[in-house]
């Protein structure tokens, strides 16, 4: 953890959902801090606990280190964003610790299995609030603070389009793009540009070997993606050459159909 006691001589990257060392979210973490951003970003272990990976313990520190030896100053911050006052308060922290942020990317989700007759209600809404309402009220607080010059702001949201027996995460997936998208036009004054990536299936160990198979026989590269795959196309999107791409929903899933 690196608190900054002078202005910053590199752009702050906030990336939510960095976890894991080998999860998307950390692989963008290091593509940033490689390209010259400091890196705040969100961890909620009691989510991992929850899922069959568990929790990777010493994970935060591990991706600190990383983002370090890449000369990023980082800030690692817990945060449960299911809880709605949890946005502002994740903002204060980078704030402190490392000063204004340029760009917003949010990795963050809530995941689990159910259908359409097995869902619960409370699964459905804590989906909902995180997957969705977070997202809303990150980019709110996002589109409040940023003094960056017009043109060096930057959203990104990764999505997905998962809906038969994964209803809540495919649908408030959904309702998040619908958010993101929105951004581009509501903050065009500040020069921000706002756009969701779709990265389709990526193996982080989540994938039993069904899916596995599956998903390299429906993928004309025969390949499954990679967390980096996505970390690269996040990286341009915040650099000055990715400027121009903005509203948009983008599918970087190597042709999969």
């Amino acid at each position: 953890m690196t608190t900054r006691t002078e202005p910053p001589a590199r752009p702050l990257a906030l990336i939510t959902g960095v976890g894991r060392t080998v999860g998307i979210g950390a692989a963008i973490a290091r593509q940033l801090a490689a390209s010259g951003w400091d890196i705040a970003f969100t961890y909620w272990h009691a989510y991992d606990a929850r899922m069959s990976w568990g929790t990777e313990p010493g994970a935060t520190e591990v991706i600190e280190g990383l983002l370090a030896e890449r000369g990023a100053a980082t800030a690692g911050i817990e945060a449960d964003l299911a809880d709605p006052d949890t946005p502002a308060r994740v903002f204060d922290e980078a704030e402190r610790r490392l000063g204004p942020v340029t760009a917003l990317v949010m990795s963050h989700c809530e995941s689990a299995d159910s259908g359409l007759l097995d869902t619960t209600v409370e699964s459905f809404d804590r989906h909902f609030a995180v997957n969705t309402r977070a997202t809303w009220l990150l980019i709110r607080e996002f589109g409040r603070r940023f003094t960056a010059p017009p043109g060096t702001g930057r959203i990104i949201s990764l999505t997905s389009d998962h809906t038969v027996g994964n209803l809540p995460y495919g649908a408030s997936k959904g309702a998040m793009d619908r958010i993101t998208l929105a951004a581009a036009h509501e903050l065009a004054h500040l020069g921000v540009t706002a756009n969701a990536v779709n990265p389709g299936p990526v193996d982080t160990g989540w994938m039993s070997e069904e899916i596995r198979a599956h998903c390299l026989a429906a993928t004309p590269l025969g390949r499954l993606g990679t967390p980096q795959d996505t970390a690269h196309l996040v990286d341009f999107l915040c650099s000055p050459r990715g400027q121009w791409v903005n509203g948009q929903l983008l599918h970087s899933n190597g042709g999969m159909a």
